[in-house]
């Protein structure tokens, strides 16, 4: 059974995975009006797929367990980005945010003895650590590329290996 402070902890949890997946579905959309962006597009739109499948995730555990999971409502993400760069910064940024909650979340469980939510939490450690070197990656690839239309086109062509975890 979860203790009412892990069920509302969990519950913001929640709140931020549901956010981080309408931010990349944003992100998504403004990438599919831009010129020769297919690849990102897909990129932005799957990670906002996977956003929603942790935020589920969240909401099966916490009502398993007991509690009531709290379906959020949702704030407007940023429509609009001045850059592709800028978009992957946002990226970046949401993604280590979300690992600061998770931590958080992973601090409270052990404080409570909550030995099955530090378990279930194991996942969104391993996870983010992934999201994180990803959005890292990427960021450090748009780094190098600049202006470079011709790194762009690359980029945008290979996102969807560098997600699939291929390595350098």
């Amino acid at each position: 059974m979860l203790s009412q402070r892990m069920q509302e902890a969990l519950n913001v949890q929640v709140v931020m995975e549901a956010q981080s997946s309408q931010a990349y579905l944003a992100m998504g959309s403004w990438a599919d009006i831009q010129p020769g962006l297919k690849g990102v597009t897909k990129f932005f739109f799957k990670h906002s797929d996977e956003e929603r499948m942790h935020m589920l995730k969240l909401i099966h555990y916490i009502n398993e367990r007991g509690g009531f999971a709290i379906v959020p409502a949702l704030k407007q993400p940023v429509l609009t980005f001045v850059s592709l760069k800028q978009a992957f910064e946002e990226l970046f940024a949401h993604e280590v945010k979300v690992s600061e909650g998770i931590n958080e979340l992973v601090d409270m469980s052990l404080q409570e003895k909550d030995y099955a939510t530090h378990n279930f939490l194991q996942w969104y450690v391993n996870e983010q650590i992934e999201e994180e070197r990803l959005a890292r990656e990427c960021n450090d690839k748009l780094e190098l590329i600049g202006d470079d239309k011709s790194g762009l086109y690359l980029f945008d062509r290979d996102i969807m290996t560098m997600e699939n975890g291929e390595r350098r």
